[in-house]
Order: C-alpha cells, then sequence, then structure tokens
C-alpha cells in the first residue's frame, strides 16, 4: 500500500481516511442533507422544495427512472460562468491555457472572455433556429470553439451531442439520425500530429448518407475556420479544398462577428436534458446516453473537487478529448463549476517531440494532471530520458482513466512522472455514471497500484454473482450499483426499453455496470474487465457486433467474430475472424480492404490488429459462436476446458493451426 503523503494532507478537502469514511456514511445514510449542501455552493432561479432523489431501480416494480431535485430550476452554464464572474470575481482568472497540435499555437482564455464568446455563440444559434430542448451536433476537434458551443447549448436550454472528431462518416451519420439534431458545428480541418484531416468533407458524407436514407434533420452547419491556423512564418496551411453548401453552410468567424456579448441564459428544471453522448453498445448500435442539468452539475464539480483536491491556484491538465464523457466531465463542466484554470490541448503525445507532454507540464507549472494508462504505455516506451529535460516538481496529484491501470504502467507513472511524491488516483466510472463511482481520494486513501479502491459519496456498489446472489467479502463477479446518485444517467435517448434492458433487466433491483470486478480482503475494488461482448481499446469502448457488421459488408465475407487480444500499449485490440464465402481467397490484399472498410465505417481507432482466416468458427449445436474460445486462440492459450458443447470440436484445431498466419 501507498499511503498519503503528509504535506498533501494538511489542507486537503478530505484529509485523512476517517473524514472520508464520515462523508461516506452521511452520503448514503442522510443523502438528502449531503447533497443540499452541495447545493448550496450554486445559483438556483427557484430552490427544491420536495425530496432530492426519487428513484426506481427494480424493473418488476414498473418503470425505472431517477430524479435529483425535481421541480429546482437553474442554468448549469450561468453557475460555471456567470457566477464566477459576476458573484466572485473571477472574471480575470485564467479558464484555459489553449494549447494546439503545434507548440506555436497557443491561446488564454479568461472567465470573462469565456463567457463573452459562450454568450455570442449563443445568440448565433438562437439565430440560426435553435431552441430550448433542440438537438445540436458538435463534430470539433480540442479547440476553444468546442468549449463555447457546449457551453452556449447548455446557455439556451439546447441538447449538445458532441461526436469525438476522429469518427467516420458513417458513424457520424448514425449519430445524427438518432439525435435528430437541427444544427451541427464542425471544423473545416484539424492536423492530428503531421496528418491533415478535411473534417467538412467527413460532414458532408455524412450528410450524404443521411439523406439517403430520408433521414436529415440538420439545416444549417456552422464551419469553423480552423486548419487555416497561421504558420510560425505567416504563411496560411490552406491545404484544404472545403466543400460548401451556400443554402446550408455559414462561416463561424463571419456570423460570431457582429453577434452581441450578453444572452439570457435559460432557467431550466433540475430533470431538463442536458446533452446526449453515444457510447457503443452490445447490439453494434450507439446508445444515446442522456444526463440533465442539476445532478451532474453537483456531481462533476463534487468529484472535481474532491478526486483531485482541487485548490484555487491549481493548474489542471485532463489530456482527454472532450469527445469523450472524461472530456464532458472533467475538462468542462466539473473544472468551470469550481472556477479552475485548466490546460486544454488539441495535440498528441509525441508530436513534435515525445516529451510534449511533459514540455506542456513545465510550461504551465501544471499540479493536477489526469491521463489514460494507453498514454501512459506509449510513453514508458522512451523511457524516462525525455521526462528528464523538463521540470516536473510542480506535480502533485496523478490520475488514470479510461480502463485499469496495469501495475506496472502504474508504478512507472507513481515514481518516474511523479517522482515517487504524487497519488496516483485511479479513477472508474463510465459514460453512464457521469462522474467517478470508484476512486481513491489523494489525501484520504490508502493505495494499491491497479485498484480502483473505494466508492465516491452517495455510490454503494455490490458484487454479484451470475445466479443475482450478492457476494460477501473477498469475491469476484458483476459490479452493480444498489441506488443512484445525482450524475447517472436518466435513459438512452428515445429508447427508454433499450436503457432498462441493458442495465437493469439482468439483476432487478441493481443497476448493472458490464464490468467484472473482485473484492479483494480489505475491500478494495479492482476491476477485471468487460463481461459482454465489448472490447476497450485505448480507453474507448467499442461493441463486437460493430466491428463484425462492417467487416461482413465485404463481399468476401460469409462471417466474423471479433474477440480482444492484450497489447502492451492499448491495453486490448481487435483480432479478427472472418469466414470467406466460397472461391474466395484470403490474401494480404483483402486484409488491407478489411482494415480500411473498418476504418470508414467506424474510425481510425477501431482498425483491427489482427485479421485470421476462419474457415468456420466455433458453434455451439444452436449455432451460438463461442467468443470464449475464440479469445483463449487468439492469445494462443491451448488449455480450452471443456469443448463438449460445440457443435464441431475439430474447428478448434484448424483454426490454431493457421492462428500463425494472421495478418497484422
Amino acid at each position: 500500500m501507498y499511503h498519503p503523503p503528509e504535506e498533501l494532507q494538511r489542507d486537503a478537502h478530505v484529509p485523512d481516511f476517517n473524514s472520508y469514511l464520515a462523508l461516506y456514511r452521511k452520503s448514503l445514510e442522510n443523502p438528502e442533507a449531503f447533497w443540499k449542501e452541495v447545493a448550496d455552493e450554486f445559483f438556483w432561479k427557484k430552490p427544491v422544495t420536495g425530496p432530492v432523489l426519487q428513484y426506481n431501480f427494480d424493473v418488476t416494480k414498473g418503470s425505472i427512472y431517477i430524479k435529483f431535485m425535481e421541480g429546482a430550476k437553474t442554468n448549469i452554464c450561468y453557475n460555471v460562468l456567470d457566477r464566477h464572474v459576476r458573484e466572485k470575481n473571477l472574471g480575470e482568472k485564467v479558464a484555459y491555457y489553449w494549447e494546439g497540435n503545434s507548440p506555436d499555437h497557443h491561446m488564454t482564455i479568461t472567465y470573462r472572455q469565456l463567457l463573452g464568446q459562450v454568450c455570442r455563440c449563443a445568440n448565433v444559434l438562437k439565430q440560426l433556429g435553435v431552441k430550448k430542448g433542440d438537438r445540436v451536433s458538435i463534430y470539433l476537434p480540442m479547440i476553444p470553439e468546442l468549449v463555447y458551443t457546449m457551453l452556449a447549448c447548455a446557455r439556451i436550454g439546447a441538447v449538445h451531442s458532441i461526436v469525438f472528431a476522429g469518427f467516420s462518416s458513417e458513424s457520424l451519420c448514425e449519430r445524427f439520425m438518432d439525435a435528430q439534431s437541427s444544427v451541427l458545428v464542425t471544423a473545416d480541418g484539424v492536423y492530428r500530429g503531421e496528418k491533415l484531416i478535411n473534417l467538412k468533407q467527413i460532414v458532408d458524407e455524412a450528410l450524404e448518407k443521411c439523406r439517403e436514407k430520408a433521414s436529415s434533420s440538420i439545416s444549417r452547419c456552422l464551419v469553423v475556420r480552423h486548419h487555416a491556423l497561421k504558420t510560425k512564418s505567416g504563411a496560411a496551411c490552406n491545404k484544404l479544398q472545403t466543400p460548401w453548401d451556400s443554402e446550408c453552410d455559414v462561416w463561424w468567424d463571419e456570423v460570431m462577428r457582429d453577434s452581441p456579448e450578453e444572452c439570457e441564459p435559460e432557467w431550466m428544471d433540475a430533470e431538463d436534458p442536458l446533452f446526449v453522448l453515444y457510447t457503443s453498445g452490445s447490439t453494434g448500435k450507439p446508445k444515446g446516453v442522456l444526463h440533465t442539468v442539476a445532478g451532474y452539475l453537483l456531481y462533476t464539480s463534487l468529484t472535481f473537487k474532491y478526486v483531485f483536491d482541487y485548490h484555487h491556484d491549481d493548474i489542471y491538465w485532463c489530456t482527454a478529448d472532450i469527445g469523450w464523457i472524461t472530456g464532458h466531465s472533467y475538462i468542462t463542466y466539473g473544472p468551470l463549476a469550481n472556477g479552475a484554470t485548466s490546460v486544454l490541448f488539441e495535440g498528441i503525445p509525441v508530436h513534435p517531440h515525445v516529451g510534449r507532454f511533459w514540455e506542456i507540464i513545465e510550461k504551465y507549472k501544471v499540479t493536477k494532471f489526469y491521463t489514460a494508462p494507453t498514454a501512459i504505455r506509449l510513453l514508458m516506451k522512451y523511457g524516462r530520458e525525455p521526462l528528464q529535460k523538463f521540470d516536473l516538481s510542480s506535480l502533485r496529484i496523478l490520475g488514470t482513466v479510461g480502463e485499469p491501470i496495469n501495475p506496472e504502467a502504474w508504478q512507472w507513472y507513481h515514481e518516474v512522472v511523479g517522482q515517487g511524491r504524487c497519488p496516483v488516483v485511479d479513477t472508474f466510472w463510465q459514460t453512464e455514471t457521469g462522474g467517478h463511482v470508484l476512486t481513491p481520494l489523494p489525501a484520504a486513501t490508502p493505495l494499491k497500484p491497479g485498484s480502483a479502491t473505494l466508492p465516491f459519496f452517495g455510490v454503494e456498489p455490490t458484487i454479484l454473482s451470475e445466479h443475482g446472489e450478492e457476494l460477501e467479502g473477498e469475491a469476484e463477479g458483476y459490479l452493480c450499483f444498489r441506488r443512484p446518485w445525482p450524475g447517472i444517467m436518466r435513459t438512452v435517448y428515445r429508447n427508454q426499453e433499450r436503457f432498462e434492458n441493458t442495465y437493469f433487466k439482468k439483476f432487478p433491483g441493481f443497476y448493472v455496470t458490464g464490468d467484472g470486478c473482485r473484492r479483494d480482503k480489505d475491500g478494495y475494488y479492482w476491476i477485471t474487465g468487460r463481461i459482454d461482448d465489448m472490447l476497450n481499446v485505448s480507453g474507448h469502448l467499442m461493441s463486437t457486433a460493430e466491428v463484425e457488421a462492417a467487416l461482413t459488408e465485404h463481399p468476401a465475407v460469409a462471417e466474423a467474430a471479433v474477440v480482444s487480444q492484450p497489447h502492451k500499449v492499448k491495453g486490448e485490440c481487435l483480432y479478427c475472424f472472418v469466414t470467406l464465402k466460397d472461391s474466395r481467397e484470403f490474401t494480404r490484399t483483402l486484409v488491407e480492404e478489411l482494415k480500411r472498410l473498418v476504418r470508414e465505417k467506424i474510425g481510425p481507432i477501431a482498425t483491427p490488429d489482427f485479421i485470421q482466416n476462419a474457415p468456420a468458427l466455433p458453434k455451439t449445436r444452436s449455432g451460438k459462436i463461442m467468443r470464449r474460445i475464440l479469445r483463449q486462440i487468439a492469445r494462443n492459450e491451448k488449455d480450452l476446458g471443456d469443448l463438449s458443447t460445440l457443435a464441431d470440436p475439430k474447428v478448434v484445431e484448424v483454426l490454431f493451426s493457421q492462428r500463425s498466419e494472421a495478418a497484422a
């Protein structure tokens, strides 16, 4: 165990383990009082008068619902911006240091400037016809305009739906159609490292696919001129042809120029929708996770404050993309709710050199640093030398997110990056949970490398067996939660039935995470990975069904099955088995075509690492593919256990014999 440093405990919000236990007990035994105290820090146009938390987690007793502070009225944008500028005199405090893909591009944005830009954007959205309750899709890189747009939506009561700017046009189209957005905000292009990506072209392809399916609700497209940033020499980087439809497309800078910097916030009910964010589903069709205003505000604010032990003079940096939930909660809403100063980073860890992270930490004197195990494992490969060129003495707390961190990466992060003095908060949570649910608190929780440790306030975990029995003490099984916390999702957008089936049907009375979990003798929780047919690649969740559907679109492929394979950097990678149609040959060209197809359908992150020819797949007599066996074949594990349920056990021998030919 690693115990908290004494100097951190002196002024910590939760200074020791007994303080954590006392607060945790209060959050479970008296949640009304606990959350009302948190709510008192914020502005309410109309305070809550009824019960703080109402819910039903048991599908056998009726529809699942969660209501937090229902009837209270507020605006999340007002609370993360106006409150600081108008009430706390923090207008000149830096909200973001923006650091571009190139070190030559950077910008400082104060809270007052951020409020002004958000109001101008809110007025532009209103001019484009956006009203309370309308959906706005956002497909932007990590630039300030992304924050301006999402907060502008929150200000006027529109529901933002941000799509990670690495997704393909097919994935984009699916999300546009499901959200039924009326306005789309994108950019002309973006550099990712040395690579220039034409975002507007991808958007136009997505809109064309929507029109082909007779399902395009988007009437206006607002386009940020981003790739035309000036280079150091002053020459514009106009390497892209930006496709343009004058009836639909509008340049951001032209409409923002004369837009007023004042915009009255729309006062929202606590349970009004704030945003929809799509996460991969085990059926292959993405789920629109819906979060609401008040509960999400309070939960992201409190988790940020306590998990990173945030203080007024901290410089905080989360390296995630706002296209994922980590960016929503811990780049935008959580830090801004606390009046924090954050680094907003557009680039990648190894451009223009492998010390870019460490250079930025030195440049801005970052005190709290939050990144993914994938990034840590990537940078471990380059050893200590790149770090030794930079001063990392400002660091106080390190965090990880996206997947369980392996102990080797944890030790390197703690000893080499944190120089042995910074606690590592290994946070477990999901798009669906809105914020951290299992996490250490840096001054209070003794740490075990690889363990997410203990529950956050208001969170009551349990481990269930396959048969739904609650397991006590040391145990391993399904990680479930017995009650809601304010930041938990409210539904799957436009699909309550899928919400109930996915999270509540398996074990009535419990929220089922879909993750396996082990509890040790000290009561610490260890996440063991997905139980359903999901993959976690570089901290990004995707479904096997989604990748299989893409592979089988190729005319040569009769059937496909996808499993995970351990990967030193990504954590997991995709290992694909394909059964070809009669007379089709398995060739290097075919493999390249299949990889390209998956990239086009889903995005670069889903590109398979291995594709193996499978003359047949191992199936039960009822026709179900045995993915357990395929996982073992991918990992070359010969001890397969009981094969008696297989229709044809000889299939396994053939697949093992062809494994070495899997084309990487």
